[in-house]
């Protein structure tokens, strides 16, 4: 199981962009949770010069499956023209997270039919 999940990095340049790309990944089960870390510093090359910049970065738990679903949903809402989405491989990691992060994205589950209430006969 833990082949399935990816930890994904994605910086952005304020806490309001870093909220809204969170919550846009989550909610459209891209994403089992996001953690922001708020104030990192990026040093970093772009377009010929070098950059010093204060930004947030978002640290995403999905599933190598969905990476690619997450990476469109990430660049529709991202304010960068070029943002980082860099997907790393998770090794190991407690197998009932990892279940959880593989139910958690893609499609809802379907109601589990076992669970209903019956009625009385």
């Amino acid at each position: 199981m833990n082949e399935d999940v990816v930890v994904v990095l994605v910086t952005c340049a304020t806490m309001e962009d870093a909220t809204r790309i969170a919550r846009h990944v989550v909610e459209g089960r891209k994403a089992a949770c996001v953690n922001i870390l708020p104030q990192i510093r990026s040093i970093y090359r772009w377009e010929g010069e070098i950059e010093d910049d204060p930004e947030q970065l978002l640290i995403i738990k999905t599933t190598r499956v969905m990476f690619e679903a997450l990476s469109t949903a990430i660049r529709e809402v991202h304010p960068y023209s070029v943002p980082e989405i860099l997907a790393l491989p998770v090794t190991d990691g407690y197998d009932g997270y990892l279940r959880w992060v593989c139910e958690s994205v893609g499609p809802e589950p379907a109601p589990n039919a076992a669970s209903s209430v019956e009625e009385p006969a």
